[in-house]
C-alpha cells in the first residue's frame, strides 16, 4: 500500500511540474492592469463619439425600448428598468444604473434629457433623487426620434450580452451629434472626459455645413457653434480661448453667473438669475456660505441680507444691500472671491474607432458624418430588400388574380401541396386534374417564384374583390417608386447627403431652442479696494474667554457692570491686533476687526472660534494690544524673565512661539514694560522685587535670564507691580514672607 501511494503522489507531482509556467510577476501585473484599464476606458467610463453614450446609458435606453416604455406610454418604476437592465445587459450593480437614469432625466445637466422622470429626481441645489422603487420614468421623444428611430432597420450591429442569452446593439443609430448636445463626464484609469453641453440647433447647423464641406476646420465650424451652451445659462467670459479649445480638444473655460441689480425704496439688491454650470448641486450651498463668510469678515459689509428664492421657475439668489452701496464693486468681489466665476475644464475625450482619443470639433464631425452615411446606407439597403420582396409578392399576386381560375383549378386538382407548388413554380401539370383545357394551357405557362408561390397559396378570397385588386395595383406602383428612390439614394452620395440633411432639418424644427449661455470676452475682474473705516472699540473678554467688542460710549455708560463681569477690558481700534499669550508659550494673533461687534448683553464668541487657540490643551495668561515700539516682560514658572519688542509679534501667521520653555515650565504672565519695579512670588512663599530695567532684552525664541533662584520643587506663581517688598537685585533667592 505505501509503495502504491508513493507512486501516485510522484505521478501527480510530475504532472503538476509539466503545467507550471515560469513568468515574471511584474509582467503579469502589468498585463492585468492594462487589461483592467482598457475595460474601464472602453466599457464603462468614456462615451462613444458616434452616439455620445456610455455603455450603461446605451443599455438602459435599449432596455426601455425592449420594454416598450415610450414617451406615449405610462411611466414605469425605475426599479423595474434597473433590474431588467442589470439582469440582461449591465451586470455592474443597481446603483450605477439607477444613478445613470436619474442623470439622463435631469434637465439642469442635459441639454436634451433622454429620460422623462416622474417623481423626485433630485434638484439643481444638490438634493438627492428618491430611491428607484419610488420614482418612475419613460423615454423622451428625443430618445425615440434621435437615438432609437431606425434601430429595427438593421442600421447597427448587435452583439451577445454578457451571458450570451440576449443580443444588444453595439451602438445606437443616433441621428444628431449627441456627444456635443448632452455632453459627458467620466473618470477612467489614467484619463478623464469632461464634455460640455451644446445648443441643439447650432450643432445641427454645423452638421449640415460639414456634410457639404467635409474638409471644414474647427474654426469654420465655430461660425455655427460659437461655444458650449449650458442648461443653467450663465456667461462664458473667455471667448478668445474657445478657438484653441475646439482645435485641441482641451482647455479651460471661464464661467460666470448672470447677475442683475434691482432697486426698491432707494436700496439696491443684487440678483443672481443664472449660475455657472459648475455650481449645480452642493455648489449653490457652498456659494451662499462663502458669501456669508465674506459678509462676516467685513469684505462684503454692505450686504445686509442673503436669501435663496430659487424655485421650479428658475434660480433667484438675492443679496440686499445697504443704502448707497457700490453694487458693481460688490458684484466684482462676488466674481473674484466666490464660485460665481469658476473654471470648467474642457476635455473632449471619447471612444473613436474603438480607442480613446482627445478630439477636436472637426474630428467629432468627421466621425459623425461617417456614421450617418453608414446608418443611412444600411437603412436604405434594408428598406430596398424589404421593398423588393414586397414588390415581388405583389407582382405575383396581380398576375395570379388575372388567371385566378387556372390557379384555383391547379390547387383543387392537385393531390398534394407540393404538387400544386411545383405547378405554380414550373408549369408542371402532370397528375393534376383540370376542369377545362384553357386552365391547363394557362397552368403550363406558370413560372412564379418561391416567394410568390407562398403568397398565392396563402391568398384569401377577399383579395379577389375588384376594389382589393385596385389597392394591390396601387401598392405595387408605390413600392416601385420607393425602390427607385432607394436605389437612387444608394447610388448617389449627393442624394444621400440631401436625405441626411432633410432629416437634420426636421429634427432642428422639433428640438431647436434659443441659446441660454452668453459668450463674451471679459477682462480680469478689478476690485475697488475701499479704505476700511477705522472705529474705536472696547474689547471685552470674560473669564470663560468669550470675547466681543462694544462702542466706547456703551462702555463709559456701563463701566461698573462691564468691569465686574469681564477679566480683560482693552481700549482699541479696528485696525489693531491683539496678542493672546498661553501657558504653553504660544502667541495667537487676533485682528480687532474680526471680533464680533455688538450690544452690551451679547455673549460674544469663544476665542477658539476666531483664533488658532485650543482651550483643551492651553490656557490664556495674558491678552495685550499690539502697540508699536512697546516692550513686553515675560515671566515663566521656572523663574526666568526677559524683555521682548512687541514688533516681533506683528506677523501674518495666526500662531507663533512666544518664548522658549524648558521641561514642564509654563509661561505665567506677559505684561507691558513700564520701568517700575516687578515682584515675583513663588508657591512656597518666597518673593523678590527688582527693577524692570534689570531684565535683559532678548528675542521671542530666547528662554530669558534668571529672575529668582528657586528651591527644589518651587515654582513662580504670580507677579506683582505694586509690591511693598524693598527692591533688591535680580537673580537672588528672595525672602520668605
Amino acid at each position: 500500500m505505501p509503495r502504491k501511494t508513493k507512486g501516485r503522489t510522484q505521478m501527480a507531482l510530475e504532472l503538476l511540474e509539466e503545467k507550471i509556467i515560469d513568468v515574471e510577476y511584474s509582467d503579469v501585473m502589468r498585463k492585468s492592469y492594462i487589461d483592467y484599464s482598457m475595460s474601464v476606458i472602453t466599457s464603462r467610463a468614456l462615451p462613444d463619439v458616434r452616439d455620445g453614450l456610455k455603455p450603461v446609458q446605451r443599455r438602459i435606453l435599449y432596455d426601455m425600448a425592449e420594454l416598450g416604455v415610450t414617451s406615449d406610454k405610462p411611466y414605469r418604476k425605475v426599479a423595474r428598468i434597473v433590474g431588467d437592465t442589470m439582469g440582461k445587459y449591465h451586470p455592474h450593480g443597481d446603483s450605477s444604473i439607477g444613478e445613470a437614469i436619474v442623470v439622463m432625466a435631469q434637465d439642469w445637466k442635459k441639454m436634451a434629457p433622454m429620460v422623462d422622470g416622474h417623481g423626485n429626481f433630485g434638484s439643481i441645489e444638490g438634493d438627492e433623487a428618491a430611491a428607484s422603487r419610488y420614482i418612475e420614468c419613460r423615454m423622451t421623444d428625443y430618445t425615440e426620434n434621435v437615438l432609437l428611430a431606425d434601430l429595427r432597420e438593421n442600421t447597427v450591429d448587435f452583439m451577445p450580452n454578457y451571458d450570451e442569452q440576449e443580443k444588444e446593439p453595439v451602438i445606437l443609430p443616433c441621428k444628431l451629434p449627441n456627444l456635443l448636445i448632452n455632453g459627458s463626464e467620466g473618470i477612467a484609469v489614467g484619463m478623464a472626459t469632461n464634455i460640455p453641453t451644446h445648443n441643439v440647433g447650432e450643432t445641427i447647423d454645423a452638421a449640415i455645413y460639414y456634410l457639404d464641406h467635409p474638409d471644414a476646420t474647427s474654426e469654420e465650424l465655430m461660425q455655427f457653434i460659437p461655444g458650449p451652451d449650458f442648461p443653467t445659462g450663465g456667461i462664458i467670459a473667455n471667448k478668445e480661448a474657445l478657438k484653441t479649445i475646439y482645435e485641441t480638444g482641451s482647455g479651460k473655460i471661464r464661467l460666470r453667473g448672470k447677475v442683475s441689480v434691482e432697486t426698491e425704496k432707494g436700496k439696491d439688491r443684487i440678483v443672481v438669475s443664472e449660475i455657472p454650470y459648475t455650481m449645480i448641486g452642493e455648489g449653490i450651498g457652498k456659494f451662499l456660505q462663502s458669501v456669508a463668510d465674506l459678509v462676516e469678515n467685513k469684505t462684503l459689509a454692505d450686504i445686509t441680507d442673503i436669501s435663496n428664492q430659487s424655485s421650479k421657475e428658475g434660480i433667484r439668489i438675492v443679496f440686499d444691500l445697504k443704502k448707497g452701496a457700490d453694487a458693481q464693486n460688490i458684484i466684482n468681489i462676488l466674481y473674484k472671491k466666490t464660485k460665481l466665476e469658476d473654471t470648467y475644464g474642457y476635455n473632449l475625450l471619447a471612444i473613436s474607432n474603438g480607442r480613446p482619443e482627445t478630439m477636436s470639433l472637426a474630428a467629432v464631425y468627421a466621425d459623425y458624418a461617417d456614421f450617418q452615411y453608414e446608418i443611412y446606407s444600411r437603412k436604405f439597403q434594408n428598406l430596398l430588400r424589404k421593398a423588393a420582396r414586397r414588390r415581388e409578392i405583389d407582382e405575383g399576386l396581380i398576375t395570379a388574380i388575372d388567371v385566378i381560375d387556372a390557379v384555383v383549378e391547379v390547387i383543387r386538382g392537385s393531390k398534394t401541396v407540393a404538387q400544386a407548388r411545383a405547378c405554380l413554380m414550373t408549369g408542371d401539370t402532370s397528375g393534376i386534374i383540370f376542369k377545362t383545357g384553357t386552365s391547363m394551357k394557362q397552368a403550363k405557362k406558370f413560372c412564379f417564384t418561391e416567394l410568390q408561390t407562398d403568397a398565392i397559396m396563402e391568398l384569401r378570397l377577399q383579395r379577389l374583390v375588384g376594389l382589393e385588386l385596385d389597392v394591390l395595383t396601387e401598392d405595387y406602383r408605390k413600392i416601385s417608386r420607393n425602390i427607385a428612390r432607394y436605389e437612387k439614394l444608394l447610388d448617389s452620395n449627393t442624394e444621400m447627403t440631401k436625405e441626411i440633411k432633410k432629416g437634420l432639418l426636421e429634427l432642428k424644427a422639433k428640438y431647436d431652442r434659443p441659446r441660454r449661455t452668453e459668450i463674451i470676452d471679459a477682462g480680469e475682474i478689478v476690485i475697488e479696494e475701499k479704505p476700511e473705516e477705522i472705529l474705536p472699540v472696547v474689547v471685552l473678554a470674560d473669564r470663560f474667554h468669550y470675547i466681543r467688542s462694544v462702542d466706547p460710549a456703551v462702555y463709559e455708560k456701563n463701566r461698573e457692570t462691564i468691569e465686574a463681569e469681564n477679566k480683560y477690558i482693552i481700549l482699541a481700534s479696528t485696525d489693531q491686533k491683539l496678542i493672546l499669550f498661553t501657558d504653553k508659550g504660544k502667541a495667537h494673533t487676533l485682528k480687532v476687526k474680526d471680533i464680533p461687534y455688538g450690544r452690551l448683553r451679547d455673549k460674544g464668541v469663544p476665542v477658539d472660534n476666531i483664533t488658532a487657540y485650543d482651550s483643551k490643551t492651553e490656557n490664556i495668561v495674558s491678552i495685550l494690544l499690539l502697540v508699536p515700539l512697546e516692550e513686553w516682560i515675560f515671566v515663566s514658572s521656572d523663574g526666568y524673565v526677559k524683555r521682548v519688542d512687541s514688533g516681533e509679534f506683528d506677523v501674518t501667521r495666526r500662531a507663533v512661539d512666544a518664548t522658549k520653555l524648558s521641561g514642564d515650565a509654563q509661561l505665567i504672565a506677559v505684561t507691558p514694560f513700564t520701568g517700575e519695579n516687578i515682584a515675583l512670588e513663588t508657591e512656597k512663599g518666597y518673593s523678590i522685587c527688582f527693577k524692570q530695567e534689570e531684565i535683559p532684552h532678548q528675542g521671542k525664541v530666547a528662554r530669558g535670564a534668571i529672575g529668582i533662584h528657586l528651591g527644589t520643587g518651587d515654582r513662580v506663581r504670580m507677579i506683582d507691580m505694586a509690591s511693598p517688598i524693598r527692591a533688591s537685585k535680580r537673580g537672588g533667592k528672595g525672602k520668605k514672607r
